[in-house]
C-alpha cells in the first residue's frame, strides 16, 4: 500500500496548534482554583470500594432470596 503525501503544510501546522491548545485547557480542571467539588483520590477509592461491596451484597442477597423462595414453592 502506498502512503499519500500530505500537502498544505500550513493546514497541518494549524491543526497541531489547535490540539496543543486543547491540552492546556484540560489542565485547568486540575488546578487549585478550578470550580467544583474537591475530593481527594483516597475518598474516591473508598467510595468506589463501598459501591462494589454494595453491589456484591445485593447480588448475594438476591441469590439467597431466590433460593429460599424456590425451596418453599417446590
Amino acid at each position: 500500500m502506498r502512503r499519500r503525501r500530505v500537502t498544505g503544510g500550513a493546514a497541518a501546522t494549524s491543526e497541531l496548534t489547535t490540539v496543543g491548545s486543547g491540552s492546556s485547557n484540560m489542565l485547568r480542571f486540575y488546578t487549585d482554583d478550578a470550580p467544583g467539588l474537591k475530593i481527594s483520590p483516597t475518598v474516591v477509592l473508598v467510595m468506589s470500594f463501598c459501591f462494589i461491596a454494595f453491589v456484591v451484597a445485593l447480588h448475594a442477597f438476591g441469590k439467597i432470596y431466590r433460593a429460599k423462595a424456590g425451596a418453599g414453592a417446590g
